[in-house]
């Protein structure tokens, strides 16, 4: 069994604005998340699960008022589906394991895959690099 999963008690404690983004498959405001402009090192994990999501690494300023990343930090972790809403079709993003509603994926971002995985900042709590061996991602810091 994987050591990341949905947390019911977790999900109890999910301020209302992550609760909509995470379960309902909401969207926080442009420019009102904690993490749109954030430039600290660190992970980016699934609010809900632990899921070790993204890296500052591979976060960029695309200018939409969101968190936006290049890439998934592992693959697995995220999965994608599509989604027809808004009379639009689009690609959903979600934790695999939590299951939680992150954002989408678009094709207009920078790099090799020119991938923007445009996150909301209520689904994902920031771990800094010098906490990452604390909180149990020490795997993570050879990145840094």
């Amino acid at each position: 069994m994987s050591k990341y999963f949905k947390d019911e008690e977790k999900i109890k404690e999910l301020s209302p604005i992550q609760f909509e983004v995470t379960q309902k498959e909401g969207t926080e405001r442009p420019y009102t998340g904690e993490f749109w402009d954030s430039k600290e090192e660190g992970l980016y994990v699934d609010i809900v699960s632990g899921e070790p999501l993204f890296t500052s690494l591979d976060k960029f300023d695309s200018g939409c008022g969101w968190p936006s990343f290049t890439k998934p930090l592992v693959d697995e972790y995220v999965t994608e589906h599509t989604d027809d809403k808004f009379v639009m079709r689009r690609i959903e993003v979600r934790s695999k394991n939590g299951d939680s509603h992150l954002g989408h994926v678009f094709p207009d971002g920078p790099g090799p895959l020119g991938l923007r995985y445009c996150i909301n900042s209520a689904s994902l709590r920031f771990i800094p690099k010098d906490d990452l061996e604390k909180e149990g991602y020490g795997e993570f810091l050879k990145l840094f």
